[in-house]
């Protein structure tokens, strides 16, 4: 990953402090391998995790994700997951929840 996705995923984490209780927020995908360099327009994945999510606070994660993204002119691709869907449901197996825990980078 390179310093400046890890920046905008340190500002992420710190605006999405603001709105919900965060558990996890990882990079992942290409920019986390660091083999984006060949695809300048290629989109910075995260994986947020919060303790409860509802549709208000869902809205205000995707809001403050956005805003991010227009800020830094780079689009971030979310994925906005509950406490309990990684750690109980039968989300924790899918192969892109494998994956992000595999490859994904913790900021």
């Amino acid at each position: 990953m390179t310093e400046k996705d890890r920046q905008i995923a340190v500002a992420l984490k710190k605006r999405l402090s603001q709105v919900v209780k965060l558990v996890d927020l990882k990079v992942f995908g290409s920019r986390a391998r660091g083999d984006a360099d060949a695809d300048e327009f290629s989109d910075l994945d995260i994986s947020i995790v919060v303790e409860q999510l509802d549709p208000n606070l869902k809205h205000k994660v995707r809001e403050a994700v956005w805003e991010i993204s227009l800020e830094h002119g780079l689009y971030i691709s979310a994925l906005i997951f509950t406490r309990h869907e990684i750690e109980e449901s039968p989300v924790r197996i899918s192969p892109i929840v494998r994956n992000i825990y595999e490859e994904g980078v913790s900021v």
